[in-house]
């Protein structure tokens, strides 16, 4: 099972501020046992929503809405995809994450091919099975 777990942001992250030295060292330490584990796909941070877009689809033509995003109630700041054998194990890792505060994280599962059901043919099942290699080549 892959897992996607949102790290909110705040007005640290927005304003561009970086984390201090400890905080990057933890989360290191913290990501390479969730790599040494075999869980860990990808992790990012994400820069402050100003530098963002986002494109409503409203009508005939798309619009774009320059950041930041000042009516966001829930900014994400960064995030992980895991691949681990339960939900539970998921959760299990993310209670070991360096994070104090109040803070809370999200988790939650990524829909896998075989949760579509019959409404994904056996060609468009090809054709995202293609497309999955392609990005993974492209990414090596």
């Amino acid at each position: 099972m892959r897992f996607m777990v949102l790290v909110p942001g705040g007005p640290e992250s927005e304003s561009g501020q970086m984390p201090p030295r400890e905080a990057l060292e933890a989360m290191t330490k913290y990501n390479q046992q969730l790599s040494e584990a075999g869980v860990l796909l990808a992790a990012d941070g994400l820069r402050p929503t100003s530098d963002g877009a986002k494109v409503r689809f409203e009508g005939e033509r798309p619009t774009v809405i320059d950041g930041p995003f000042t009516e966001a109630k829930e900014i994400v700041a960064g995030y992980w995809i895991w691949e681990c054998s339960s939900r539970e194990e998921a959760l299990e890792w993310l209670k070991r994450a360096p994070f104090g505060g109040g803070i809370e994280i999200e988790l939650r599962p990524i829909f896998e091919t075989d949760d579509f059901g019959e409404q994904l043919t056996p060609e468009l099942r090809e054709a995202n099975r293609q497309l999955r290699e392609q990005a993974v080549s492209r990414n090596r």
